[in-house]
This record gives C-alpha cells, sequence and structure tokens, in this order.
C-alpha cells in the first residue's frame, strides 16, 4: 500500500563529500600510518634482539619464530582491546559496525599468532635444551617465572574469542557472554606478567621493555577514561532517568529517557547508544539501542522488541524513575551519509526504529520499504503515516512471512525494483536484526544498488 506522494525535491543535490568526511579519511589514513609505524618498530626491535643474526641451527631458528609470533600476538590483542572500547572519534572515523566486524577478524588472527607462539617456542627452547617437547612444556609451566598466569591469560582470551563467534553467541545468554569478555580484560593484564618481567630479550633489553611498557600503559589509560571515567562522568553530567514506559504492541516496548543538557549530547537521529540501566542485577551490562524518534533536546526514545533475554523482559524490569547511563552516540546511519537528492529507506521488523527517527531529518524523494510478518509490528503505524503526509513520503508495507505459498519473492531484487524502479539511483538505508539485514543488504546489491550508495545500521555489537 502507498501513503502520500512524491511531492518535494531537495533544492541542491549533495553529490560532493562532506568536509567531515574528508576528515574522517584524513584521521584514518593517520591511524593505519601509527599501526605501521609501531609494526616496524616491533620487527626493529625483534632483529636488534639477535633473533636474525644470532640464529644458527633449528633450535634457535624456531624460538626467533616464537618471539616475532609472540609480539605480534601481544600487539593484535592491545588493538582488539582498543577495537570495541567506545572511544568516540575512534567511532567515528571508522564507524562501530566496521569496528565489531574487524574486531571479529582481528580476534580470530590473534589466536592464531598465539598458537603459533606457543608451538614455535615449546619446539625451538626444546631444540636449544636438548628435551623432548613433552619435557619442555612441562618445565615452561612449571620452572618459567610469568608463564601459569600467561596460561590462564590466554584461557580467558581464547573464552571470549571462542564466544564471539556467530555460531555460539547466538546460543549464549547475553549475560554470560559481557562476564566472559569482561574476564578477557584480566586475560590480557596476565599476559604482562609473562612478556615484560620475564621475556628473555625484554629483560636485557631496555629499550624494548620501555616500548611494551609504554603500550600498556596507554591501553590501561585508555580503559579507565572510555569505560569507567566517562560513563561515570555521564552519569553526573546528564542525570540520566527513565521517564515513561510504553508498550507499543504486545512484544515492544518503547521506553521515553529524560535528563539534563540533553541537547549537548550531539545525537542524531539514525544514532544509536549503549544504554546501562542501574536495576539490580544489570548495571554491568551495557545494550545497544537505537532512537526510535529525533532527540528533541529534551527526551530520549529508545524501542525494544522481545529478541533476547534483556530485551524480553524490559518492559516488566525497567521503572519509571530507573537511572541510566548512556555512551554514545555512535553510528553513521544518519542523513549526512546521503549522497544524493533521493532516499529508498528499508527496514525490517523493529530495524523501524532508527528510521523513524530519520524520517524526521530528511527531506524531499523519500520512499521506505517497510517488511513486516505480522499486523503486530507494525509499531509507529500513525507516525509514519503522519511523517508520510507531512513530508510527502512514499511508504510501501510489505506483510507477510515469506515461508509461506505465494510470497517467495518478497523483497526480492525483482520486487524491490518493482516497488522503488529507480532504486540504483538513490541513497539506500538498510536496518534491522543481523540475520535480516544482512540478506536486505544482499538483495539492494543484486538489485543493482553500488556498494558507495547502501548505508546500513545493525543491531549486534560483536
Amino acid at each position: 500500500m502507498e501513503i502520500g506522494a512524491h511531492r518535494r525535491a531537495l533544492t541542491a543535490a549533495r553529490t560532493t563529500p562532506h568536509t567531515g568526511v574528508v576528515t574522517r579519511r584524513l584521521i584514518a589514513i593517520g591511524l593505519w600510518v601509527v599501526l605501521a609505524v609501531n609494526a616496524a618498530v616491533i620487527i626493529w626491535l625483534w632483529i636488534g634482539g639477535g633473533n636474525v643474526t644470532d640464529v644458527h641451527g633449528l633450535g634457535a631458528f624456531f624460538t626467533s619464530i616464537g618471539r616475532i609470533t609472540g609480539l605480534f600476538a601481544t600487539f593484535f590483542l592491545l588493538i582488539l582491546v582498543l577495537m570495541l572500547m567506545r572511544i568516540p572519534w575512534l567511532e567515528r572515523v571508522i564507524s562501530f559496525d566496521r569496528l565489531t566486524i574487524w574486531h571479529r577478524v582481528v580476534g580470530k588472527i590473534t589466536i592464531v599468532l598465539i598458537m603459533a607462539h606457543i608451538v614455535f617456542i615449546t619446539i625451538g627452547y626444546a631444540g636449544l635444551d636438548r628435551l623432548s617437547i613433552a619435557t619442555e612444556a612441562r618445565d615452561l609451566f612449571t620452572q618459567y617465572p610469568g608463564m601459569p598466569a600467561a596460561t590462564y591469560g590466554t584461557g580467558l582470551i581464547f573464552a571470549a574469542v571462542f564466544t564471539s563467534m556467530v555460531i555460539v553467541r547466538r546460543k549464549l545468554r547475553y549475560e554470560f557472554w559481557y562476564v566472559v569478555h569482561l574476564f578477557a580484560y584480566l586475560g590480557v593484564y596476565l599476559t604482562w606478567f609473562h612478556q615484560i618481567p620475564t621475556g628473555n630479550e625484554l629483560v636485557l633489553n631496555l629499550a624494548a621493555a620501555g616500548y611494551w611498557t609504554a603500550l600498556y600503559l596507554v591501553t590501561i589509560g585508555l580503559i579507565v577514561l572510555y569505560r569507567l571515567i566517562g560513563p561515570a562522568f555521564s552519569n553526573v553530567r546528564y542525570g540520566l532517568r527513565v521517564e515513561e514506559v510504553t508498550r507499543e504492541s504486545p512484544n515492544t516496548v518503547s521506553l521515553r529517557i529524560t535528563g539534563r543538557h540533553l541537547d549537548r549530547l550531539g545525537a542524531r537521529p539514525g544514532q544509536f547508544f549503549l544504554w546501562r540501566f542501574l536495576t539490580s542485577g544489570r548495571w554491568l551490562e551495557a545494550h545497544p539501542f537505537s532512537l526510535s524518534a529525533a532527540p528533541d533536546g529534551q527526551s530520549l526514545r529508545i524501542t525494544a522488541k522481545n529478541l533476547g533475554d534483556f530485551s524480553g523482559s524490559i518492559g516488566e524490569e525497567i521503572k519509571p524513575g530507573t537511572r541510566v547511563i548512556a555512551e554514545g552516540p555512535f553510528g553513521h546511519f544518519t542523513a549526512d551519509a546521503r549522497q544524493g537528492e533521493r532516499v529508498a529507506l528499508i527496514a525490517g521488523g523493529i530495524g523501524i526504529t532508527p528510521i523513524r527517527a530519520l524520517m524526521e531529518d530528511l527531506q524531499g524523494d523519500v520512499v521506505l520499504v517497510w517488511r513486516v510478518m505480522a499486523e503486530d509490528d507494525l509499531i509507529f503505524r500513525q507516525e509514519i503515516d503522519r511523517l508520510a503526509v507531512e513530508r510527502g513520503f512514499t511508504v510501501h508495507i510489505v506483510l507477510g512471512d515469506h515461508r509461506v505459498a505465494g510470497n517467495e519473492r518478497l523483497l526480492s531484487p525483482e520486487h524491490l525494483r518493482e516497488l522503488v524502479p529507480d532504486l540504483a539511483g538513490r541513497d539506500v538505508y538498510v536496518c534491522g536484526p543481523a540475520t535480516l539485514a544482512g540478506i536486505l543488504e544482499r538483495t539492494v546489491r543484486e538489485a543493482g544498488v553500488p556498494n558507495s550508495q547502501i548505508h546500513f545500521e545493525r543491531f549486534a555489537l560483536v
């Protein structure tokens, strides 16, 4: 069904990059340079430690390889921690979604490097000491200072990476997954006792020891700043509290949150925050929810559907007066991302929440395609109808289960092109639960939309 018509056009097409986009690219290049320089320093210190010139025999060769894989495992481990530290400027440069994807990749690389370090260093030391590999492994654990701590730390890191695998993550309660990741910080801390005080070349090389100590201290400082001081400051400054709890449908609830100086948050329609509700048993957890209405400087509205452990009970657990800490805003899913004058918004299920907010920040030729399984999922229907009439937007509601006979082509590339014939020439915003969003993104690409014109938001952290 359609509501409204194409009545309005932008006075000027936004076809050139914003100054902010250019700035983000320059900062991104700077970050890559910093990473490259640090990688070069690590290799230089490794070579300076005699790991090339003093290598004679297989034992020394394997030991040398074990050391460089261990050093890069530590480097990637520190990067892994920083990638989801929720550093606002880093998120603005790279985007939370991209950081999440890279976090998974870097986590797997780190595990491979750790395993390589363990294998190569054990084989190398066994060769140098003329012992069997089993005997050397036992001696390393029982006689070398820091090895038990490193072993326990490695176990915690393995647990964090394993529980972040998509196939495993879907089967875990959020609370359990969150606690495992908190202990991963302890795992990083324990690795310090193995590397700095007992690492052979670091004990003898003050420059190398100083360099690695500085990397650890910088990482710890950022953890304290952005995971402890930042949220505490936000709590004091904004004084966020739940003002109102509204049930939008049998399985969907909206929270209206008020506080002080909310205009200073700088939030834009389409962005999300990580919300920490200070109730019994929940204050350690941070949950991502997008704004479901444009921020007005007085309040913020978020909406949750029963899709998980917390969202399924939010309507019963969270009461008016509950104090809240919000980290953010995060995300590039805003009107600033558009490149042209025509826009298509594609929402799947609860993915309508940031798109509903975004609609308040758009003008011109805008089409909304809203995919829902049942009538109960049509939350904000009256609000969207009103916006469509006021702004001349076109709305297509695609209702039904694609698994039912006759519905197989719903939102297929052909169906999308029927609904929006000029889809390939539009900026396309896609949002929905992670699995559905992935399907919609592929469908949009198959419909001929260039990657540069696709903007997406997923409801997933790692």
